[in-house]
């Protein structure tokens, strides 16, 4: 039986139109980052304002990560946050910043994404990593095996696969082709079936060049992740842009980066709120993940000449100060880099500083004010 076609996104579920000043558009990178003194349930609670703060000021999409066994990080569960989210926005684009494909099954989130999908018709976006997002013993755990390179190795026949399911178009004779991904396309084809004409539009992430690759062989959008890997940046970008090949979901290369910014009311203030997501940084890196520490605590941790190395050299990449020093400084990234979006990520121990961040940086570029989330 043949499925309908799903292969091809409408333009506007890759691309966006920037608002106000920006150059580009602006999205979010949530973490549902967890504060010393603070619960996963406060966590949440904040990612909730602050999905409704971003619809209300033009941010263009809603993104979350898939991190494990790192307490500061309550994004362990991707799809379960979305679905939450939904419930309380109606216009922004929600997705996955990224789910790492290695540690599901395929038609698992499949399944996740159409049910999504179902939720919040027409946008959602299914974001796509092939790191663990966590050490190398909790992948074991996830995935069931020894061997962790193997879901690497195997990323684009998972993502094959993947798309497969979502399409429902497994060729005659295939072991998965009597088996369906449901909320999906074999509604349609269902005596009496009316399914949504749209599926999640899929996107690659990366902080190396495979992704980049890979994304630009299959006309895919790719977002890189400058906050982590900012040398990286520009050869991945000219990579996707160099192998980009038009597809049916893009004729020419869309590629948004991660950013990690913080505007305050002042600089002294900004310094100090990053200094304590510095020292939660050093503690990952040296295998002692926590709760994201206060500044206060940052302000009286003694670090060593190696631990400071690497804080400075950390911060370099964060776009902080205020208002009109952070547009300046992401004016300036993506005009380096060519970038189509900028999506920002804020990482602080205080929920209330993270929404004042995000209510600075859209005053800094005129985002318009939209009425409020009719939830």
């Amino acid at each position: 039986m043949a499925a309908p076609d799903h292969t091809t996104s409408e333009p506007d579920e890759v691309r966006a139109e920037a608002k106000g000043t920006a150059q580009v558009p602006l999205s979010v990178l949530d973490l549902v980052t967890v504060g010393a003194g603070r619960t996963a349930t406060d966590a949440l609670r904040t990612s909730v304002k602050l999905s409704r703060l971003a619809e209300d000021r033009g941010f263009h999409r809603y993104w979350v990560a898939e991190h494990h066994s790192m307490p500061g990080v309550a994004s362990t569960s991707p799809a379960v946050i979305l679905a939450h989210l939904a419930a309380h926005t109606t216009r922004i684009r929600l997705g996955s910043g990224g789910v790492m494909l290695p540690n599901h099954a395929p038609l698992v989130i499949a399944e996740q994404f159409g049910t999504l999908e179902a939720m919040a018709p027409g946008r959602v976006d299914l974001g796509l990593g092939r790191a663990p997002g966590t050490d190398g013993a909790t992948a074991a755990a996830l995935r069931r095996t020894e061997r962790l390179n193997e879901g690497a190795d195997d990323f684009p026949q998972q993502l094959a696969e993947l798309t497969r399911f979502l399409d429902d178009d497994f060729p005659s004779g295939h072991p998965y082709a009597r088996i369906h991904a449901v909320p999906g396309p074999i509604q349609a084809t269902s005596p009496g079936g009316v399914q949504s004409p749209h599926r999640p539009p899929i996107w690659l992430l990366g902080s190396s060049g495979f992704s980049a690759r890979l994304a630009g062989t299959l006309g895919l959008p790719f977002a890189f992740a400058h906050h982590f890997s900012a040398q990286n940046t520009v050869p991945a970008l000219d990579l996707y842009r160099e192998s980009f090949r038009p597809s049916a979901v893009l004729d020419s290369p869309y590629a948004l980066i991660g950013v990690s910014a913080l505007a305050t009311d002042d600089e002294k203030e900004a310094r100090r709120q990053i200094m304590a997501a510095a020292l939660n940084m050093v503690r990952l890196r040296t295998g002692r993940p926590g709760l994201v520490p206060t500044p206060e605590e940052a302000e009286a941790y003694d670090f060593s000449p190696m631990e400071r190395e690497f804080v400075d050299s950390w911060n370099t990449n964060v776009v902080h100060g205020t208002a009109d020093e952070v547009r300046s400084g992401l004016d300036d990234l993506q005009k380096r880099t060519g970038a189509d979006e900028l999506m920002l990520t804020v990482n602080a121990h205080s929920g209330d500083v993270r929404l004042r961040s995000y209510e600075l940086i859209a005053d800094a570029y005129q985002l318009p004010t939209t009425g409020g989330t009719q939830a």
